[in-house]
């Protein structure tokens, strides 16, 4: 009974400790070679994964990332949908394993499960998103500017004087 009981916890352990590698694996994998494309639970350059798992069946999502466009060439109508809706294709990802991608999707899976999850505070603040670039403006940054602007013409008249100073000394004889 008792190395029943035993070898029952160290399986249910090595599972979850397998688990846990596994989403490891998956973030690290996820981070390194999807982050800068998507999102888990946001739209970015492409669409958020959240959930890509009860939408798509494991061998879809390891044949799309083998090679998206072949699926698109082929007329995979979900394939087609998400290659007209974003217009940009997604890079082949042939060097990936089955069980890397297995393990993208395990952290994909964990990752929204958190996020969804998470205690929301009533009166939070929605993210603001901000633009990678914003042109400075007067109104919004009047110091920043005013001390741009006193610093160059503090620069300009040390110039200026340096100069005369210069003239100065090549017109006197000493």
């Amino acid at each position: 009974m008792k190395k029943q009981l035993l070898t029952g916890l160290l399986l249910v352990f090595t599972t979850i400790v397998a688990a846990n590698d596994s989403i490891d694996a998956g973030k690290t994998l996820f981070t390194s070679r999807c982050g800068n494309c998507h999102k888990v639970n946001e739209v970015f350059v492409g669409p958020a994964l959240a959930g890509v798992e009860t939408r798509r069946s494991i061998d879809w999502i390891i044949k799309f990332v083998h090679s998206s466009q072949t699926m698109v060439k082929e007329g995979d109508k979900d394939a087609v949908a998400l290659f007209t809706k974003f217009k940009i294709p997604m890079p082949d990802q042939q060097d990936l394993s089955n069980d890397d991608i297995k393990n993208i999707v395990a952290f994909i899976e964990e990752e929204s499960k958190s996020a969804s999850t998470a205690i929301k505070t009533p009166f939070a603040k929605p993210i603001e998103k901000h633009p990678a670039f914003v042109p400075v403006s007067f109104a919004e940054n009047k110091g920043f500017l005013i001390a741009l602007l006193f610093s160059l013409g503090l620069l300009i008249g040390t110039l200026f004087f340096w100069a005369k100073v210069k003239k100065y000394e090549r017109t006197q004889i000493w």
